[in-house]
């Protein structure tokens, strides 16, 4: 048979058309060609069957010869596209190791400070033995103001200072809160002496200028039980302040002043040195005012449905804001609040920066 003899040739052009393949594609596309089930070399495997035992003896070994050599053939010129293409790759896709590494997000993350001055505050009080309340930002008059002794003509009623809802349909009207007080009375009724926590969140009052904003932060504390006293208030606002600003003591001046929910009431003032626009707390012959504070008052109690004649307390609060501020050197409180990420990378903290006395508040 003439194809049978002519196998030399056909297997130099398979051959030939296997090394002229310059992808595994076309390699593929020879491979079919030849040892598929209708390829070239196939079809003369296919006709061993019509012939005789004496040229069976002849053309099968020549052709499973064939088919053998192709198949290695194949296979080598495979292994050498596949090695050409890595190579090819990798001079492409080579890194340069002198270049600098791309942070991950854990590292380019970054904690607001006011998230990070409230987690400071927490560590501080739950080492004194504070529990952590929190309560609705949108309140009732009565929790807001009436709960804790404001007269009806009290000017922080007013809308000037208060956001207001629609009057409902009996009159009364939501607000958004204007303090955190209001999480003292929820939590002193349900529950029973003594007390002692803070209370931080959101409040909202009218007011926009560099240390004002409509949204802002405050904490509260508050301690009620049968024995204390203005002494224990005095120690707690020294300790607190002196791990806050992270110094060996602080200095306080206490001046007379009015709460509605306190008598007696106090501002207080920390001694602290000013060096140009630098405020450094516990030092130097200046005075700042840092928080309010006093004895709370006996109608809050009995508004809390407690004895005053039984039960006393101390109550203070501040601005998280405020003190944030003074801490970390940041000048305008507004900046707070308008999502810049340049601000955010300057001030912000490291995600993994958490907070402790034992380690360091902001170390």
């Amino acid at each position: 048979m003439a194809d049978i003899q002519d196998l030399s040739k056909l297997e130099a052009d398979i051959v030939a058309a296997i090394v002229a393949a310059n992808d595994e594609a076309t390699l593929d596309a020879v491979r079919v060609a030849a040892l598929g089930k209708k390829g070239s070399v196939s079809d003369l495997m296919k006709s061993l069957g019509g012939m005789s035992a004496e040229e069976r003896q002849t053309a099968g070994p020549a052709l499973n010869g064939l088919k053998d050599r192709l198949t290695e053939a194949l296979a080598a010129r495979k292994s050498a596209l596949t090695e050409a293409a890595l190579e090819a790759r990798l001079a492409h896709e080579k890194i340069d190791v002198t270049l600098p590494v791309r942070e991950s997000a854990i590292e380019a993350g970054r904690i607001h400070p006011l998230s990070q001055v409230l987690d400071e505050v927490i560590s501080i009080f739950a080492d004194m033995g504070f529990a952590y309340e929190q309560g609705p930002d949108i309140e009732s008059d009565h929790y807001n103001f009436t709960a804790l002794n404001f007269p009806e003509a009290h000017p922080a009623r007013e809308m000037h200072d208060t956001f207001y809802f629609e009057p409902r349909a009996d009159g009364s009207r939501l607000l958004l809160r204007t303090h955190t007080s209001p999480v003292q009375v929820r939590t002193m009724e349900k529950g029973k002496p003594p007390f002692r926590f803070i209370c931080p969140g959101r409040t909202y009052r009218s007011d926009s200028d560099q240390t004002h904003t409509p949204q802002f932060h405050q904490i509260e504390g508050l301690v009620i039980d049968e024995t204390t006293h203005m002494g224990h208030l005095k120690w707690v606002l020294e300790e607190f302040l002196r791990a806050f600003f992270e110094v060996e003591g602080v200095e306080l001046r206490m001046r007379p002043s009015f709460f509605p929910f306190t008598e007696p009431s106090m501002e207080v003032d920390v001694r602290c040195a000013r060096l140009g626009n630098e405020i450094r707390i516990g030092e130097g012959d200046d005075w700042l005012e840092i928080l309010g504070c006093g004895m709370v008052h006996p109608n809050v109690l009995k508004a809390a449905g407690l004895d005053p004649e039984k039960y006393q307390g101390f109550a203070f609060g501040m601005g998280l804001d405020r003190i944030a501020m003074l801490k970390y050197g940041i000048p305008d409180l507004r900046a707070f609040f308008e999502s810049d990420l340049r601000w955010l990378r300057h001030y912000g903290f490291s995600a993994l920066d958490v907070p402790s006395l034992a380690g360091g508040l902001s170390s």
